[in-house]
């Protein structure tokens, strides 16, 4: 069987890394030939969220839309269309619809609430670019579907049959995201961290005055990674780093506590809680709001912990800060439950078997 893979991003996109490319290796040992086929270039998204740089950026993205028509030629060659999220960023899915049109299989993979109205402006005009019925579109179109969570099968049921809809959580290679060797437990300065993208840094905000607090108390150090612009909180002592595709297991591992702020909203119901299953992948417990998914992958008190308000924030950082025992054993019991639920090793069969039944019905 061939597959081609239809997908916004490159392999520096977390959404396609984790759930398209990883799966790859294990696809190809079970005689699936796998071609990727992002629209952005490596190149592209290092600028594209980036201030200024508008001619590069419509240089590049001529040259992806040129790459793209390209594309939908060459898909005719495959057994299946697997395509993550959108063949092409703006407009109706015209390549989609044309390859439904003459009969080629399509497998859609849906891993974020992108069928929601955002209220930045920036959004807004991404919408005006869009069509708005473009995700229901692509769903009635394709033969199956998988989505990261029951939140977004719900929603697709409106368009599909329930027995199309697959749920495959966001999962990690247990083999190569693991725990440091030496886990230092009488380590005197602890690291809380959070490792993200800018476009989920305005939720550290959540956390400012926690932090405040807890640097009063307790002698700490905060690492953000990833969010794009300089955190900063006067009286905590904060490092700022880039995110980077060669150092992201080094980052994860020089953390003691993992933090995941969210607001309690229908965007984070579409979320697949990824950041949690990272940290505890890696054996870091972590500290994160009981809202969508991580209510599901989080047991409060036994593989790490769930805050609502800021008193419960303060109160369970400060557990972890002081108690390096209670770091380690929430650390392995969260290592646990990634590794018997949101492990590469339990969603890879998942979806080698969605592949399996879209072609057995071509």
């Amino acid at each position: 069987m061939k597959v081609i893979f239809i997908s916004p991003y490159p392999t520096e996109g977390p959404s396609y890394r984790y759930r398209v490319e990883q799966y790859f290796p294990y696809l190809e040992k079970n005689g699936i030939k796998c071609v990727p086929r992002p629209f952005l270039s490596s190149a592209f998204y290092k600028i594209l969220y980036k201030p200024k740089n508008i001619f590069r950026k419509c240089f590049y993205f001529s040259i992806a839309s040129i790459s793209r028509f390209f594309d939908f030629f060459r898909a005719f060659r495959y057994d299946i269309i697997f395509i993550h999220l959108e063949a092409y960023p703006i407009g109706p899915p015209v390549f989609e619809y044309l390859w439904a049109k003459f009969g080629k299989t399509i497998v859609y993979d849906l891993d974020d609430a992108i069928f929601l109205p955002r209220k930045k402006i920036s959004y807004k005009i991404i919408k005006f670019l869009k069509y708005y019925k473009k995700i229901p579109t692509l769903i009635r179109l394709s033969r199956e579907i998988t989505v990261c969570n029951d939140y977004l099968k719900d929603y697709t049921s409106q368009f599909k049959s329930e027995e199309k809809i697959h749920v495959i959580p966001t999962s990690v290679d247990t083999k190569k995201f693991i725990p440091r060797h030496s886990y230092e437990a009488n380590k005197q300065v602890p690291v809380i961290g959070w490792i993200g993208s800018h476009t989920t840094a305005d939720y550290l905000d959540l956390l400012r005055s926690v932090f405040q607090t807890l640097s009063k108390k307790y002698n700490f150090v905060l690492k953000i990674v990833g969010a794009g612009q300089q955190f900063e909180i006067p009286g905590v002592k904060t490092n700022n780093h880039e995110w980077s595709l060669s150092r992201d297991l080094e980052d994860f591992h020089s953390l003691d506590i993992g933090v995941y702020p969210l607001p309690d909203d229908e965007w984070i119901k579409g979320k697949a809680g990824f950041k949690a299953i990272l940290y505890m992948s890696m054996g870091i417990p972590c500290v994160c709001s009981p809202v969508g998914v991580n209510k599901e992958i989080i047991i409060d008190g036994v593989n790490s912990f769930l805050a609502s308000t800021e008193e419960e924030w303060i109160e369970k950082l400060t557990l972890l800060i002081t108690d390096p025992d209670l770091r380690k054993k929430l650390g392995l019991e969260g290592r646990k439950t990634i590794e018997e639920r949101f492990s590469l090793r339990v969603s890879a069969p998942k979806l080698l078997e969605v592949l399996k039944t879209a072609h057995s019905a071509y």
